[in-house]
């Protein structure tokens, strides 16, 4: 069994998304585009957003540092690390209010 530390890749990337001039970073942790199931391990800059998007299916969110918020239409949750939300299966998008890394679960193509 291979296991991996959320925490050491959440301050790697989050260290990668200071440098980086879009403010983020992200690691595909398990699957792609050949698998149903894909975890994403996504750092934002405090104040950054990856901007509306399509539903990717599907999925969770789950802040492992940090202070998120997560809009879809009028529906907005504020999250903080440990916290644990269903993504609406509607446009939505993602703004970091703090530095913060995002565990992103998708069940896609079923």
């Amino acid at each position: 069994m291979e296991t991996t530390s959320l925490t050491a890749l959440a301050a790697q990337h989050l260290a990668t998304a200071h440098e980086a001039s879009a403010g983020r970073s992200a690691h595909t942790i398990h699957g792609s585009r050949e698998h149903a199931l894909r975890q994403t391990l996504i750092a934002l800059v405090a104040g950054r957003a990856l901007g509306e998007h399509e539903s990717p299916g599907e999925a969770t969110l789950q802040v492992l540092v940090g202070r998120v918020r997560l809009s879809a239409g009028d529906d907005t949750a504020e999250l903080v690390a440990g916290e644990h939300v269903m993504i609406p299966p509607a446009r939505h998008d993602l703004a970091a209010l703090d530095d913060s890394v995002v565990l992103l679960t998708v069940l896609a193509g079923v």
